[in-house]
């Protein structure tokens, strides 16, 4: 708590902007360290789903707690153009939005066929098309800790926000550098890739920033949208996958404890 308190006090004068690049910048870090340990253990694919399904608990609790409360927060204030339709349309823009993102980006999730490759077809090899998911994953998350800290909501919960995304973005890196790996590709070519993929998240959290101070009052679709872009994600790609090998039940349960730690974080922190 202290370590979390330190960081608070030295973002705290920051500019949004800033603390949202700040923001970026940590999770891409996280993404490279799950990388950096993925080319050098090798992990079973039960632990692998284990830590995809904690990560999809993670992100479930940071939209709802983090995203979309906030939102409806800001609509029952009143004097919001639409009211609650706001973060309702938001929610559903967000989800469509990746929806749209995921038919036409090519990505292959690792662990399976090339053949099995979603999106417009291409040329690409198996490893540019395992980046390309993580990417696809990594958008949404930038976006969400841009808008938290752009929205002028409570430091702390942007700050639980960003350790949240963090915190299952290490999986993320460690899924694309260790199958790369174990496939016979090298040390440096295989952490390259994994942590590629999270680059986009400090570019995303600065516009994010920017937008949500922008447009203001429209705070409640912006926070939705992100909230509803992140829950696509776990829905339709972190989810399955986890479940896709044989390790259903596992890695539910390891859903429910990514969920249940958030939930305690957001009420301790809070």
């Amino acid at each position: 708590m202290q370590a979390f308190e330190g960081v608070f006090d030295l973002l705290e004068g920051l500019h949004p902007a800033a603390q949202a690049l700040l923001g970026g910048l940590f999770t891409w870090g996280i993404t490279a360290l799950g990388a950096a340990l993925g080319i050098w253990f090798k992990s079973s694919r039960r632990v692998l789903d284990l830590m995809l399904g904690f990560a999809a608990g993670v992100m479930v609790a940071a939209s709802f707690f983090s995203l979309l409360l906030p939102a409806i927060d800001l609509v029952e204030g009143g004097g919001v153009p639409l009211g609650l339709l706001q973060p309702l349309i938001g929610f559903l823009s967000g989800s469509l939005f990746m929806l749209g993102m995921d038919k036409v980006l090519p990505h292959l999730h690792p662990g399976l066929k090339e053949s099995e490759a979603e999106g417009y077809r291409t040329g690409l090899s198996s490893a540019w098309l395992m980046m390309l998911a993580m990417t696809l994953h990594n958008v949404p998350e930038g976006l969400a800790v841009g808008v938290s800290f752009g929205s002028g909501a409570d430091l702390k919960v942007s700050l639980l926000l960003t350790f949240a995304i963090g915190l299952q973005n290490f999986p993320e890196g460690f899924a694309v550098s260790g199958p790369m790996r174990g496939a016979g590709y090298s040390r440096s070519f295989s952490f390259g890739m994994g942590q590629l993929s999270a680059l986009v998240e400090p570019l995303a959290a600065v516009l994010g920033a920017y937008f949500a101070m922008t447009f203001s009052a429209v705070l409640p679709f912006s926070l939705a949208f992100a909230a509803g872009a992140m829950m696509y994600v776990v829905v339709e790609e972190v989810i399955p996958e986890s479940h896709y090998f044989g390790n259903a039940d596992e890695a539910t349960l390891s859903t429910l404890a990514g969920f249940a730690l958030m939930m305690f974080l957001d009420t301790a922190l809070g």
